[in-house]
């Protein structure tokens, strides 16, 4: 009586490896765009909830943003890039951005970025 063989067969693998191989290269190229984004938001964030800021101007926040850019090492958004709003209720800050990163010859991913911020006085 003989055994059936079972588990993959060549084909088989080289088909699971190279679609887990995908996923890695998409998850290593994608990730830094993405803690980037979220170190933007945490930034303005602490901006738009700082008490040191209240009462400030529009060119405090961008200043202290920038201070926190160079700190953080954040390129994808400036301090012109950020909508701020002040009004008797308090500060709200936004942006928007998009992100392309390249994959490998003509295909690339294209992240569309947005958060805001408020702050009350």
């Amino acid at each position: 009586m003989q055994r059936k063989q079972s588990g993959l067969s060549m084909i088989g693998f080289l088909v699971v490896a190279s679609f887990i191989a995908i996923i890695v290269i998409l998850g290593m190229k994608s990730v830094p765009a993405v803690i980037e984004y979220y170190t933007i938001l945490k930034n303005v964030k602490a901006i738009a909830k700082s008490s040191e800021l209240r009462g400030g101007t529009v060119a405090d926040y961008r200043n202290a943003f920038s201070k926190r850019s160079v700190m953080d090492e954040m390129s994808s958004v400036t301090p012109a890039d950020l909508d701020i709003v002040k009004d008797s209720t308090g500060v709200e800050i936004s942006f928007s951005y998009q992100r392309k990163v390249p994959l490998f010859g003509p295909v690339s991913l294209l992240f569309d970025f947005e958060g805001s911020a408020s702050g009350s006085n």
